[in-house]
């Protein structure tokens, strides 16, 4: 295995992850792997196949050019969003409809 591509993957692995708010065993669970398999490709310690690189860039909603280190720079000046905020738009994925109404409702009430 490369180890530079191990490493740059790994890092860019736990960035992404970081971003959505989630834990490594819940990446691990949407991927259907064993969370010690993931954590060995967090590591830089296991590139996963061709199939699997593209289920863990949805998962994670990023390009596999960020993954493989590819990507360019993120634009200067970007908002950059709390982990508190990534964490709740995750969470409000699995909602049903009126689920996500009421905490819009609550949003809303809090924001007052």
């Amino acid at each position: 295995m490369d180890e530079e591509l191990g490493a740059t993957f790994g890092k860019a692995l736990r960035e992404a992850r970081a971003r959505r708010g989630l834990t490594q065993v819940e990446v691990a669970a949407m991927l259907d792997i064993h969370p010690m398999v993931y954590s060995r490709m967090e590591r830089g310690r296991m590139l996963p196949r061709v199939s699997s690189l593209r289920k863990v860039a949805m998962v994670l909603r990023t390009s596999t050019d960020e993954l493989l280190g590819l990507a360019r720079e993120a634009r200067p000046g970007a908002k950059k969003e709390s982990p508190l905020l990534r964490r709740l738009m995750t969470l409000s994925e699995d909602l049903d409809e009126e689920k996500l109404k009421a905490l819009v409702v609550m949003a809303s009430a809090l924001g007052r």
